[in-house]
């Protein structure tokens, strides 16, 4: 295991080194003009593609998009220290603070007999650090104020569920929720029958935030959940498209009725 760490910290020097020459006056012009700001768009497509890979068990794949975030996040620590503001040493070391802090029964003495327990330490470890941060600064600060304003609608919408749930702001039965979605359901029936576009567009959004609910109580992914319907839907259309040009057909030249018939066949 030793020999592991001394070449993991020969490697990762030697990537640090890459970064420190291509931001260099002789470095690469693109690098040298990059900020944080204009990293953004790389680094969330970077994670996107990493899901990709994992989704797709694409083994290879999860190594090379892993491989172009942790060169992203070197970039980014190497902006920060040509700004004289943080560099690479100063981010590992919190987040080794950071991980045996959190992990007090692992690295000290406390017991959870479970992982739910774990996760629930680690939460009130969090809250703990985030009262102490905001002491003297904003005390009426909210639990849900904590959530990227950038996250994806589905995912920020389950996180900001289960933020309140810990507090107890929860259904008690699934029977409840699954009744929430009905209700609302009903209410942008009501609301397209009214043909009043606001009202119409208000209710989907709270049908939607309500299945996000359906989700979460199941302890399922909402993201990643419609993330595989999409694909299985695109899988089953392209079939489609192939099925209508081997008979030698036009897609748009197609019925509903014929293009549903295909789809059943394809699903079935």
């Amino acid at each position: 295991m030793k020999g592991v760490s001394v070449l993991l910290g020969s490697k990762f020097k030697d990537l640090v080194g890459i970064m420190e020459t291509l931001r260099s006056k002789d470095g690469c012009h693109w690098d040298n003009e990059q900020t944080h700001e204009s990293l953004k768009s790389c680094l969330i497509e970077e994670v996107y593609e990493i899901v990709d890979a994992v989704d797709s068990k694409d083994t290879e794949g999860l190594k090379e998009e892993l491989a172009d975030l942790f060169f992203l996040i070197i970039f980014y620590c190497k902006i920060a220290d040509d700004g004289n503001s943080f560099d690479i040493n100063n981010v590992l070391e919190a987040g080794l603070e950071k991980m045996t802090r959190r992990h007090p029964h692992v690295f000290g003495d406390k017991l959870v007999k479970d992982a739910s327990e774990a996760l629930d330490q680690w939460n009130e470890i969090k809250k703990k650090e985030k009262e102490a941060n905001k002491k003297g600064v904003n005390s009426n600060k909210s639990i849900v104020d904590n959530v990227p304003i950038h996250m994806p609608a589905l995912q920020k919408a389950q996180k900001v569920q289960e933020k309140v749930a810990r507090v107890g702001f929860d259904w008690a039965v699934i029977e409840d929720v699954i009744a929430k979605v009905h209700e609302e359901l009903e209410e942008v029936k009501e609301a397209i029958n009214n043909k009043e576009k606001e009202p119409i567009a208000e209710e989907i959004g709270d049908l939607l935030f309500a299945v996000v609910n359906l989700s979460r109580f199941l302890k399922l992914d909402t993201e990643d959940l419609l993330r595989k319907s999409i694909s299985k839907f695109t899988g089953r259309f392209k079939k489609v498209e192939m099925r209508v040009a081997a008979l030698g057909k036009k897609i748009e030249d197609c019925s509903l009725a014929e293009l549903d018939g295909i789809w059943n066949e394809i699903k079935n």
